[in-house]
């Protein structure tokens, strides 16, 4: 069970954050994000703990589809390359110090783990089915995926670490990404596709007409359209994993750090099953998909970033966290008018 973060420490925090030696309210959205992050850790001192990075990766069968400018076996490929530190979020996390977990979830692919030592072997299936004609997933599948995304965010929580991000890795999944905003947020589907690796026009066109004969097979042969069902259907078991992840972190009281247009997507679905997990989510960074920022817009979500970047796997995210770093030492560390002894001008 998610609660909602304990508010009544609101304004010994917000005191806190208006009486250090600052014009109220200079600091912007680090003085927001320094009273998020408090009233998640429910005390005016907060710490930022062995920050994780979980990254889930999985293939999807709407990528048989042509919904995709990369093929399917980019997925695998990429996944070795984080496993050997390649990377791009292997960058970022070894900038800013974060544990890096490579979680195959369900990857179409049988990989040599004595050569890849850092992949995280929790397969359920070679891929998804294709949503086009039947569900993504069983339901035993998407209990399966769940418990993955929750396992790995309580090994990070059980080696002290209090702040998680969450990346994926899997060719095709913005196209359930789109469909999960549609359904959830009741937005055309038209303004929720977009060029994901970076498809052309005529083929987002194309994009647009399969995802809608999917959503329109779904309406025809599904007798329910409860949150559960949207998700096993269209998800991939990365994003079911991340969904599981976001969910344990919550309920555990960490901070999690909602990359681009595909987490997002998962964070979205989590606020079906738990809307209190809002509490504790931070959206780092608005990508350059199609349909991000509307997205954004109707969660009532602020990004720490625009960067225009799109690449996935959680680099927003991790490139957002030098900020909650700010934010945090600036509750810490900077003087308050009285002990400076400055006066107070405002």
């Amino acid at each position: 069970m998610i609660q909602p973060t304990n508010k009544s420490l609101t304004p010994l925090l917000q005191a806190k954050i208006d009486n250090l030696n600052k014009p109220k309210g200079s600091l912007g959205r680090l003085e927001s994000l320094a009273l998020q992050i408090g009233l998640i850790q429910q005390t005016t001192c907060p710490t930022l703990r062995h920050p994780c990075h979980l990254l889930f990766a999985g293939d999807h069968g709407i990528e048989r589809e042509g919904v995709s400018a990369s093929p399917r076996e980019v997925t695998w490929q990429q996944v070795e390359n984080y496993g050997k530190g390649g990377g791009g979020i292997n960058m970022f996390c070894r900038q800013h110090q974060f544990d890096l977990r490579v979680i195959d979830v369900g990857v179409d692919h049988d990989f040599a783990l004595y050569w890849n030592p850092h992949i995280v072997d929790r397969k359920i299936a070679y891929g998804t089915n294709n949503f086009l004609y039947e569900p993504a997933m069983s339901e035993n599948a998407y209990r399966k995926a769940m418990l993955v995304g929750a396992e790995q965010v309580k090994g990070c929580y059980n080696k002290g670490c209090n702040v998680v991000s969450i990346g994926e890795m899997g060719i095709g999944n913005t196209s359930p990404s789109s469909i999960l905003m549609h359904l959830f947020l009741h937005i055309d589907l038209e303004k929720c596709v977009g060029a994901g690796s970076g498809l052309g026009e005529e083929r987002v066109k194309h994009k647009y007409t399969i995802l809608k004969k999917a959503v329109d097979n779904f309406h025809r042969t599904t007798g329910k359209e409860d949150v559960e069902t949207v998700i096993r259907y269209f998800a991939g078991f990365e994003m079911v994993a991340a969904i599981g992840a976001m969910l344990k972190a919550a309920e555990l009281g960490m901070v999690i750090l909602v990359d681009g247009f595909i987490m997002t997507a998962c964070m979205l679905a989590a606020t079906q099953l738990a809307p209190n997990i809002m509490d504790y989510a931070i959206f780092c960074h608005q990508s350059d998909e199609g349909g991000h920022k509307l997205m954004l817009e109707k969660m009532q979500a602020s990004p720490l970033l625009n960067l225009g970047m799109r690449l996935g796997e959680g680099t927003g995210a991790v490139c957002a966290y030098p900020l909650l770093q700010s934010a945090v030492n600036m509750l810490n560390e900077m003087d308050n008018f009285a002990h400076a002894n400055i006066t107070k001008y405002f």
